[in-house]
């Protein structure tokens, strides 16, 4: 059973989120990950519960094919609502794999993981075919992935804001890759304690105005999942 502390923000009663950090291709870490949830929620009944991903599904771990295809199946917490977040690594596969591609978007996902996604496919850029071995259902559900969500007094995000700027206008880009100034952030308070992967850290940071959950699975750090409810929260890893 999660052991729960004092959150900087607090969800309606009856409600819990799992929020999951950073993936990065380590299917058997987000296995394992599943399990811990579920056990959780056995121990702990909560009436409304939903699954939040953080985006980075993909790239430089080694099983990026196969967790799109365990994304792609039924909630892995039977009865939970699912929330997939887009991370600035799908945001480069979908450029990369689209028809009309420049070799610069190609190059830049190359650089940041695409060998080892494109390795998971059982291909690689000297085959003329490779975009044709990525699975459309695949593309589709990148397609469909949202860059923030909202509950209570959170909103989860992939990289996080810019400070000073209402929740309703933040940039796309800025969602999907920001580090500065909202890391470092000792201003007024924002509109959201803001959830976030994107930038890894040995430990889950918790701060006034964000809880990072990134730990490095990929860099053989956790693969971390948040558990917030009411004013509560809690950690599980894998």
């Amino acid at each position: 059973m999660t052991a729960l502390d004092a959150a900087p923000g607090r969800l309606p009663p009856g409600e819990r989120i799992y929020a999951i950090g950073d993936v990065h291709g380590c299917i058997h870490r987000l296995e394992a990950l599943h399990a811990a949830i579920r056990e959780d929620a056995a121990a702990r009944p909560q009436a409304r519960t939903t699954l939040v991903y953080l985006g980075d599904y993909v790239d430089r771990g080694l099983d990026s094919a196969l967790v799109l295809d365990l994304l792609a199946e039924p909630p892995a917490l039977p009865g939970a609502a699912r929330v997939l977040l887009r991370g600035n690594h799908e945001a480069m596969m979908l450029e990369a794999c689209a028809p009309d591609s420049s070799e610069r978007q190609i190059r830049f996902w190359m650089e940041n993981g695409g060998v080892e996604t494109l390795g998971s496919y059982d291909t690689d850029l000297v085959d003329p075919a490779w975009r044709g071995r990525v699975p459309d259902g695949h593309i589709a559900l990148m397609r469909g992935t949202v860059l923030s969500h909202r509950a209570g007094d959170y909103l989860f995000a992939h990289a996080g804001i810019r400070p000073g700027i209402p929740l309703e206008r933040q940039d796309p880009h800025d969602l999907l890759w920001i580090r500065e100034p909202f890391l470092g952030w000792k201003g007024a308070a924002l509109e959201a304690v803001v959830v976030h992967g994107h930038t890894p850290a040995p430990k889950p940071e918790v701060r006034k105005h964000r809880i990072g959950i990134d730990t490095g699975a990929c860099f053989g750090g956790a693969l971390t999942c948040l558990v917030l409810e009411a004013d509560r929260m809690g950690f599980l890893a894998r």
